[in-house]
């Protein structure tokens, strides 16, 4: 398997991306740090490629899905793990950060999978995309409105790209509470949330059940993941879910 993992520079695209080759895939890792997928590709070893992408800039990722299809000679699955999720009241969020928002989870998907496009349409092959919990499985959390309308939109994306091209795998992936690995396998999607707003809002979510104190090994993800690739585009898998057990 010819595989390319955008956002792969840290936590959970980090732990795809090198779980992914230690299954035998051939990898090329995406991300906008590049020190840090040098990291990574080291990490998967021998033959894994670190190629430079912002999935904000649309040359950036033509140029990117070009030199991945190019190193690994061809494509035959594609995962988006890139996300970003501000915490923040939807009355405190600026447009500036609805575009990032938007941009990173939305709209570079898009402009990542249009360019990688023609490689799995040759390969008859697979993209996943990563969501979660809190954008697809409960109501909406306080705090996280700009996230999880972000993820509401990139649900359509992966339908509407099912709908255009059929011969090609196109798989939502839910995940739920995952820590990743360590050090930079870590999970970077909390790490600049306000202390003072998250302690507030804790509360809240755990209150509603949203939060249960269970996580999910980062094996089973990547397991999960590797068996959505590999079932190739004969198998129709428009979405896994994929949490830990809750507790006893």
């Amino acid at each position: 398997m010819k595989a390319v993992v955008v956002g792969a520079s840290s936590g959970l695209g980090r732990c795809l991306g090198v779980g992914l080759a230690r299954r035998g895939a051939r990898v090329a890792l995406l991300a906008r740090r590049h020190g840090r997928l040098v990291d990574a590709a080291k990490e998967a070893g021998d033959g894994a490629l670190a190629i430079a992408c912002d999935v904000t800039d649309e040359s950036s990722c033509k140029a990117a899905i070009a030199e991945a299809a190019s190193g690994l000679g061809g494509i035959d699955a594609l995962v988006y793990a890139t996300g970003m999720g501000p915490l923040v009241r939807l009355a405190d969020l600026d447009a500036a950060t609805w575009r990032r928002v938007l941009d990173t989870n939305v709209t570079g998907a898009a402009v990542v999978t249009a360019a990688a496009l023609p490689h799995l349409a040759a390969s008859r092959g697979v993209a996943a995309y990563l969501s979660s919990v809190s954008a697809s499985l409960t109501p909406p959390w306080p705090g996280l409105g700009a996230y999880i309308v972000s993820k509401a939109a990139l649900d359509k994306l992966v339908e509407a790209w099912r709908v255009e091209h059929p011969a090609i795998g196109f798989t939502r992936v839910i995940v739920g509470d995952c820590p990743g690995g360590e050090g930079d396998s870590m999970t970077q999607f909390n790490a600049a949330w306000d202390a003072e707003l998250s302690s507030e809002l804790m509360p809240v979510w755990l209150s509603r059940g949203y939060v249960t104190g269970s996580l999910l090994e980062v094996e089973e993800l990547v397991r999960m993941v590797e068996a959505v690739l590999r079932s190739g585009a004969g198998a129709a898998i428009p979405s896994i879910t994929v949490a830990p057990r809750p507790p006893a």
